[in-house]
């Protein structure tokens, strides 16, 4: 006999091994969820260097998106706009880390 639980999100019945409710489509299970991510860490990543908080949080594709944004911010420094956005990106990439994680841990996103 298939054993029967609810979703997390909206409480249809789901099978309990569903990966995915098939009503309001949100993940029940997986390796986002089952791990906590501490977000200290994360934003220390992303002091170091934008982008490695946000790959630690398993978004790849976005820490090496902010990663390419910040060498750009670099060369902007060259003609002076950089002054302002590096930093100001370089900021934003530590609060988005920190945040991230603790979205991951009350989510489970």
């Amino acid at each position: 006999m298939t054993e029967q639980t609810f979703c997390r999100t909206c409480g249809a019945e789901i099978l309990e091994k569903s990966e995915i409710c098939p009503k309001c489509g949100v993940r029940q299970f997986g390796v986002i969820q089952n791990q906590i991510k501490n977000p200290g860490f994360a934003a220390v990543a992303s002091f170091l260097w934008v982008g490695l908080g946000q790959i630690y949080n398993g978004e790849i594709g976005k820490g090496l998106l902010f990663m390419v944004i910040q060498i750009v911010n670099a060369l902007l420094v060259f003609i002076v706009i950089g002054l302002v956005t590096f930093p100001v990106f370089w900021a934003y990439g530590i609060y988005d880390a920190y945040k991230t994680a603790e979205k991951i841990n009350n989510n489970g996103v």
